[in-house]
């Protein structure tokens, strides 16, 4: 991605974010985008988390309502895509995981009532991934398994699913989790290729398949390759960040100065063994993976050496400013409360109440963390000042400071979202203060658990008590969830 850049000390780094861009040439289509102030979004701030202050909150415990548990969760390295993971199918990644998963907790296999997995590239050969790496981990053939797949929140639907299937008495124990492997996806051959194939494989005398061969034309050949693209709107991601960081004028500095900030907590975080979630993986035929190799703190100056990488010549939008493609896999233990205990169990945290959203693919592709954010703190009965800990999913910095943006307007609420007044920005301080998906990596179908558990690794470091988790995703989705610190 821009591995030519050179890593800054940390303590050279210095952020001075100020928002210096007018709403000037944005597009047509967002209409939104002059209503906005222009005040600026400091990342200026800390590289260090808040000092652990324990609040005295109520707890989020509803009577007659199963409490719903994460005892732990673990995660493989995130690796660059075309690295140590290369010659992998998914499924390894997943098997390494679920096997990770055990190790970490000791459950016996056999407690466990049902695993999920999200991914959004199925590998052909193991489209229910989920079933073949829970074989391929030891479950017993008698356990259930099944895939999931809602784009950059697949993860977080494998996740609801089993708290769902724990809510409601189906079940007790659930291994929910994701994978992605960006280094090898499906490649297609063309329709009119893919047609000619399945007719010659009917095809019953040597006349009608010398019929078809005749039709075969050179153009047949041309592969299809996937893309990040809505299929609704036809554009990529990358553009709609483009066009969402211009409608709510985010400069390319300010881009640029957050994600050097992701990078550089989260190399922080990884230098101070923070990041206990990873477990290692010992590729076949390689070395064991130990941490994540994307995290790459460089300098301002460095970074705004790169082109825009989307809409040129005049996008924001770059390689250094956008989450990489990555492999890897996740994999976390749900339990009610009372099987948790029963098992002998100290749990991280509780889930509670979660919120999916949608809404216009074109325009607030990325917005889901704004929707999703203030309904899902009314469900709960909070308020954004009750938050100790913040964990978004980081899929462009554009993308994140939109969304504070958009977080910050009474006139975006009441226009777009039928609220009365906004929501408010999480303050950075307990924001990500470990990294987050420009850095740590983002395999699609895996992030979701990861944002999880990082939050209630970080409740229980911080000595919070709530934790909030959200995310966008294609399709003009999104996720939030509150996770509760477990008492000590």
């Amino acid at each position: 991605m821009w591995a030519g850049v050179v890593a800054a000390a940390l303590s050279d780094f210095r952020m001075t974010s100020i928002l210096t861009h007018t709403a000037k040439n944005l597009p047509s289509t967002c209409k939104w985008a002059l209503r906005f102030s222009l005040r600026p979004l400091s990342c200026s701030s800390q590289l260090q988390a808040a000092p652990g202050i324990t609040k005295s909150k109520k707890t989020l415990a509803k009577p007659n309502v199963k409490n719903i548990v994460v005892v732990d969760g673990v995660r493989t390295p995130f690796l660059l895509a075309g690295t140590s993971y290369k010659d992998l199918m998914p499924h390894d990644l997943a098997r390494a995981a679920l096997s990770g998963l055990l190790h970490r907790t000791d459950v016996p296999k056999e407690v466990v009532d049902y695993i999920i997995f999200g991914t959004v590239i199925q590998e052909v050969k193991t489209s229910n991934v989920a079933r073949e790496a829970a074989l391929g981990a030891g479950f017993s053939d008698k356990t259930p398994a099944h895939t999931v797949t809602m784009a950059c929140i697949s993860a977080n639907q494998a996740m609801t699913t089993g708290v769902g299937l724990i809510a409601s008495g189906q079940c007790d124990v659930i291994v929910a989790g994701g994978v992605e492997l960006m280094s090898d996806v499906p490649i297609r051959h063309s329709r009119k290729m893919r047609k000619m194939m399945l007719d010659l494989n009917k095809a019953k005398s040597l006349g009608q398949r010398l019929s078809l061969i005749s039709k075969f034309r050179l153009n047949f050949l041309s592969p299809e390759l996937p893309a990040v693209a809505e299929f609704s709107t036809s554009e990529t991601m990358g553009h709609s960040a483009d066009r969402l960081a211009a409608a709510f004028a985010v400069s390319r500095l300010e881009q640029d100065e957050y994600a050097l900030r992701s990078h550089s907590l989260a190399k922080k975080a990884q230098d101070e063994g923070l990041l206990s979630d990873i477990v290692p993986f010992k590729v076949p035929g390689k070395d064991t993976v130990t941490k994540d190799n994307g995290i790459r703190p460089s300098s301002l100056e460095q970074m705004a050496k790169l082109k825009p990488a989307f809409i040129k010549p005049y996008g924001t939008v770059t390689a250094a400013n956008s989450s990489f493609l990555t492999d890897g896999a996740s994999a976390m233990l749900i339990m009610s409360e009372d099987k948790a205990l029963a098992m002998g169990y100290k749990p991280k945290a509780y889930l509670r109440d979660f919120m999916y959203v949608s809404q216009d693919p074109k325009d607030q592709l990325l917005l889901g963390p704004t929707y999703a954010t203030p309904k899902v703190l009314e469900k709960a009965g909070l308020t954004m000042n009750d938050i100790d800990a913040f964990e978004f999913h980081e899929a462009f910095s554009g993308q994140i400071l939109a969304n504070f943006k958009a977080m910050d307007s009474d006139w975006f609420a009441q226009n777009y979202m039928g609220r009365k007044t906004k929501v408010g920005t999480p303050p950075l301080e307990k924001f990500n203060t470990w990294g987050g998906s420009l850095s740590l990596g983002h395999p699609f179908g895996a992030t979701g658990c990861r944002l999880v558990i990082t939050a209630a690794n970080r409740l229980r470091k911080e000595g919070g008590q709530y934790g909030l988790v959200a995310a966008c995703a294609a399709g003009g989705q999104g996720h939030a969830m509150i996770v509760e610190a477990y008492p000590k």
